[in-house]
């Protein structure tokens, strides 16, 4: 008996490993339902740009028999592939298969694509003082960027000043006498950064 169970377990073992090495995929599908229909969607959080092809297969639903066309995907976007139009009184069952290419085509299909948010390399977080000099030199690009960020006010989160309080023990200028934005780059702390510019440097410096 124990002879059996031995390559059994590792057989799954064998397999849970693959299954974690498997890399993810650059491309999301997402689905949004719209009265009779499924609209389906690419979601690309990368900056790279891809063609894709999709194919949907499953019951419940109708979509256009034409002969699927790549479509490109631009990086922090997200575009509309298809449509499934479900039949009344049904619930659709559908698998969706994704096929990626970073080969782009020039018969690529050019939809409207949807500028989105998408997580940077690095954690980013705007601590900003109530007499903040500076603060809109760095929230109006990060507003108009592709990345995700938080910003604080620090007289509104007293717990989280605190905190931080704690970081400029013995420093030549304590955290109450700052007048300009603080960044946090992946928990690295930076007081003399002044522009979105220098922002991005240290973003794409490597760890």
């Amino acid at each position: 008996m124990i002879r059996r169970i031995i390559p059994l377990l590792a057989l799954l073992l064998a397999f849970q490993l693959h299954a974690q090495e498997e890399p993810e995929k650059p491309i999301k599908v997402v689905d949004e339902r719209v009265a009779n229909r499924v609209r389906l969607y690419a979601l690309n959080e990368t900056l790279t740009d891809y063609d894709v092809l999709i194919t949907v297969e499953g019951r419940n639903f109708r979509q256009s028999k034409g002969r699927p066309r790549l479509i490109r995907v631009p990086g922090a976007s997200k575009v509309h592939l298809k449509d499934l139009i479900v039949e009344r009184g049904k619930m659709p069952q559908y698998t969706v298969d994704l096929e990626i290419n970073d080969s782009l085509s020039r018969r690529a299909l050019r939809k409207e694509a949807t500028g989105i948010k998408i997580d940077p390399k690095k954690r980013i977080i705007i601590y900003m003082p109530d007499n903040c000099v500076n603060c809109d030199s760095i929230i109006d690009p990060l507003e108009k960027s592709v990345w995700r960020y938080k910003s604080y006010v620090l007289s509104e989160h007293p717990k989280l000043k605190e905190g931080l309080s704690k970081a400029f023990v013995g420093a030549s200028k304590p955290l109450d006498s700052i007048d300009t934005f603080i960044v946090s780059l992946g928990g690295a702390l930076y007081v003399r950064m002044k522009t979105y510019e220098e922002l991005l440097e240290e973003l794409d410096k490597e760890e």
